[in-house]
């Protein structure tokens, strides 16, 4: 399937949009089932999840932390605003680095497109600088990291 694309839009946003061979339902529950979001959502290779905390209702909580193996990691946390299974999710994270920075709102959308799904993320951030700083970390590398690998799950494996 094609790499996301990444678009920004004003001063705030961010739109990832990315294709999956799998069904809207598969892909939403690999972005909200813990065993199956640490098998994908890694980064860069050689990464570890070693704690997730997906609670994927209303008010659930979001705690995801990152390990590289060599000492160094770091965690994202947030809180979910909005779940429609298989089709919508909205919620608001933070990362970790160590320091938290600000609200990061995300609105994620899982739509049929032919046999597998297009998702498409919006981000808002608070400030254009936020934004910016985001942009920096190479997420969009990380991101398509992760991606690539809810794709090479096997048929098996997958949700």
């Amino acid at each position: 399937m094609s790499k996301l694309t990444l678009k920004t839009e004003g001063d705030t946003h961010v739109v990832v949009t990315r294709r999956f061979a799998a069904t809207p339902e598969a892909v939403f529950r690999a972005h909200t089932e813990p065993a199956l979001i640490q098998k994908w959502l890694l980064g860069p290779e050689g990464w570890t999840m070693p704690v997730c905390v997906n609670e994927a209702r209303r008010g659930g909580k979001i705690r995801y932390e990152w390990s590289d193996g060599k000492g160094g990691g770091f965690h994202l946390t947030g809180e979910f605003i909005e779940v429609v299974p298989f089709s919508r999710l909205v919620h608001v994270e933070r990362m970790h680095l160590p320091d938290p920075t600000p609200d990061n709102h995300v609105e994620t959308n899982f739509a049929p497109d032919g046999a597998g799904t297009l998702m498409t993320m919006r981000m808002t951030l608070p400030d254009a600088a936020t934004r910016t700083t985001m942009l920096a970390t190479g997420m969009e590398q990380g991101m398509e990291a992760s991606y690539a690998r809810l794709d090479a799950l096997s048929v098996s494996e997958r949700p």
